[in-house]
């Protein structure tokens, strides 16, 4: 699609939402692991062209492709049987790894390599981006132990890494290279080994503290039971899923969720899982709130906190809508700062996207809630019932008797969640001094704050 077939406004609107993206991702070092099927489909065009996008705003990439199908290729014009400990690929198991197998490993990882560094090199000629120019590095970074006997069974040349060569890393990526990782290893004693390339993303994510992980895959993102992509995990919330549907996921793609919690553990920022097939992915996952993919953070993507000062325009933004259709009465930013602290906000990705207050009135043990406000964005996921309900939680914190509230338009909703019709009388003395007799609000209570 050319620039100008864009609605103006759209690309506008968008350019500004991902501008704060652009200024966070830049200088971060970012690890992609993609299978080698990759460079054969597609959505490779796609994806290099996004490679490129990302080298263009001054985030330094360390990519680690796989070579399955390659590999498995080489295997049978060679008539080579493949060998896995544990059953098929597809069911989890692990690649026993003869010296046949090897020579066709080289043969197959040295493909990948030559054909990604090609693509990156003319890849984006065609694109507005042409004349970037994307150095691309590789080399034994990786050094590497056998797996050696397991149940039984030598996997003889398959390994486990052991160690990555960072500082050689951080060289190549404070150059402005992109470090290309294959899945190979080598021992001190030289001998070579087989590794997975998630194993080796994963290393190389962990030990150089990148900012984050990225697999694409078909295995990605995570589903529900209903088949909606699930946008964020914790650690331990992917380790209860794992838990909770064994043997309902493919073993592929539960070991990469595995994987990902792992990468959380060891301190990597965030993980993301996306869709290899889907055009586009990396853009739409980085430089857009929301995301397409699943993320997987040590901490909730998004958080419930007390309001600080720095929240005062985000605030203003949900609220000054409101306040121009009347639904709120207008407070001013000097106002704002005098009762901040009563505020919650609920913030996603560095961003507010919904507000409340709790203005205590402690002569008569009551409380105001105030200023409900969710971005149009987030409305309708029950994100103002959570709001309410931590609100009514520091109600109880502060031994407040009984809530209310003055609404022109949510009369029904703060009915459904417990709050009773009373007139102006049941304000507490002062709030009723400032009770704006105009606006016709209607006065709620709720007496009890359940426990």
């Amino acid at each position: 699609m050319r620039l100008a077939d864009l609605n103006p406004e759209h690309f506008v609107d968008w350019l500004r939402h991902a501008a704060p993206y652009v200024n966070a991702h830049r200088g971060r070092t970012f690890v992609i692991n993609f299978p080698g099927s990759t460079l054969h489909g597609p959505e490779i065009e796609g994806l290099i062209h996004d490679l490129a996008v990302l080298v263009s705003l001054g985030v330094r990439l360390v990519l680690v492709p796989g070579a399955r199908p390659q590999v498995e290729r080489r295997l049978h014009q060679r008539g080579i049987d493949s060998h896995y400990a544990g059953g098929s690929a597809a069911n989890g198991g692990l690649r026993v790894t003869d010296a046949a197998a090897l020579e066709c490993v080289k043969d197959a990882v040295a493909e990948v390599r030559t054909e990604l560094e090609a693509r990156l090199s003319i890849g984006i000629a065609p694109s507005p981006l042409a004349g970037l120019n994307m150095r691309v590095v590789s080399g034994n970074t990786i050094t590497a132990r056998p797996v050696g006997v397991r149940d039984g069974i030598d996997h003889l040349y398959t390994g486990e890494v052991r160690r990555v060569d960072v500082e050689a890393l951080r060289q190549r990526l404070a150059n402005d290279d992109i470090a290309l990782i294959s899945p190979l290893g080598y021992s001190p004693t030289g001998e070579i080994f087989n590794l997975s390339a998630e194993s080796v993303a994963l290393a190389a994510a962990e030990q150089l503290g990148a900012d984050k992980l990225i697999h694409l895959s078909t295995h990605a993102p995570v589903k529900d039971a209903s088949g909606n992509t699930i946008r964020e995990l914790t650690p331990a919330e992917a380790r209860q899923r794992l838990h909770d549907n064994a043997g309902e996921q493919p073993p592929t793609a539960r070991r990469l969720l595995h994987s990902a919690a792992q990468a959380c553990d060891a301190g990597v920022k965030r993980v993301h899982l996306l869709d290899r097939r889907q055009n586009g992915a990396l853009l739409l996952e980085l430089f857009t709130r929301d995301g397409v993919g699943t993320l997987l953070a040590p901490q909730p993507f998004e958080s419930l906190r007390t309001a600080q000062l720095d929240d005062i325009p985000g605030i203003l933004n949900l609220i000054r809508p409101l306040e121009q259709s009347g639904a709120l009465v207008h407070r001013t930013q000097e106002l704002l700062e005098e009762q901040i602290s009563d505020f919650t906000v609920a913030e996603r990705d560095g961003a507010i996207i919904a507000t409340g207050a709790l203005i205590p009135w402690p002569a008569e043990t009551a409380g105001e809630i105030a200023c409900l406000a969710v971005d149009p964005d987030y409305q309708g996921a029950g994100r103002a019932a959570t709001l309410l309900a931590e609100l009514e939680r520091r109600a109880r914190q502060q031994r407040l008797e009984r809530l209310f509230v003055l609404t022109t338009r949510a009369e029904h909703w703060f009915r459904e969640r417990g709050f009773n019709p009373a007139g102006a009388a049941a304000l507490p003395a002062q709030r009723r001094e400032l009770y704006d007799t105009t606006r016709g609000s209607k006065v709620l209570i709720k007496n009890t704050l359940e426990e």
